[in-house]
């Protein structure tokens, strides 16, 4: 199976280049397209003010961030390195979150996420829906996935909703047709959608024509559509020809 993650940052400004760090870091794990229900998710410290504008977005305050890790903090960049592995990197807007991300790496001492790692939503949206407008609320909105669980950017619930995204831009919700569901004494049991053999209806259902219309059709096909008629193969009209 193809394992992927997306993931989204909220920062304190919109360029790293300028000195803006990571407030919030989330990613959801997939594979084969569907999600695993595995997560990571840290708010961290940026050692720095928060834009106005940028807290407006996402409503994280530098007084919320007191006490939280930094990003070369290990619960931060070890456990985001390792859950993300060797996995593709989804993000909307890719270059953005790849910037952000890989400047806190750099400054932590750790090597860059190369760029062959990332898949860029945004650019598959822009060809799917040329000259429309494609943030994430527009494709959520497009593809009618709920945005209710939230009032304001934040990097998990928007992880979330762009794996719901990313799954309809490759090819919409016929690939999760087959569905584990885990019970609480947990195991795991696959729902199938492949045919059901129901067996015999016990009391079967009444005709609901009457004799008449019944003759009527037996004779219409007997003279429009003679023996290529589906009737006669399945035994539920007695060939007259």
């Amino acid at each position: 199976m193809a394992r992927e993650i997306v993931l989204d940052t909220e920062t304190t400004g919109l360029e790293h280049k300028q000195g803006h760090r990571l407030v919030e870091l989330g990613c959801v794990e997939l594979n084969d397209l569907l999600p695993t229900g595995r997560t990571f998710h840290r708010f961290i410290d940026p050692q720095r003010e928060i834009d106005p504008d940028a807290e407006r977005v996402h409503g994280i305050s530098n007084a919320f961030l007191v006490g939280k890790p930094t990003f070369d903090a290990p619960e931060v960049s070890d456990e985001f390195l390792d859950f993300i592995g060797d996995a593709k990197l989804i993000a909307h807007n890719a270059p953005f979150d790849r910037g952000f991300i890989n400047s806190e790496l750099e400054r932590a001492g750790r090597a860059p996420i190369p760029e062959d790692r990332w898949i860029d939503t945004l650019p598959m949206a822009q060809k799917r829906f040329p000259g429309m407008y494609n943030s994430l609320d527009a494709l959520c909105k497009r593809y009618k996935i709920s945005l209710e669980s939230r009032d304001k950017h934040g990097a998990l619930i928007d992880s979330q909703l762009l794996a719901a995204v990313y799954l309809e831009l490759q090819g919409g919700k016929e690939r999760g047709l087959d569905f584990t569901v885990e019970p609480k004494g947990g195991t795991k049991t696959i729902l199938s959608t492949g045919p059901v053999d129901y067996g015999a209806r016990p009391n079967p259902l009444g005709a609901r024509s009457t004799d008449a219309e019944r003759e009527a059709h037996a004779k219409f096909v007997a003279k429009a559509l003679k023996d290529k008629a589906v009737w006669y193969r399945t035994g539920m009209l007695a060939s007259e020809s």
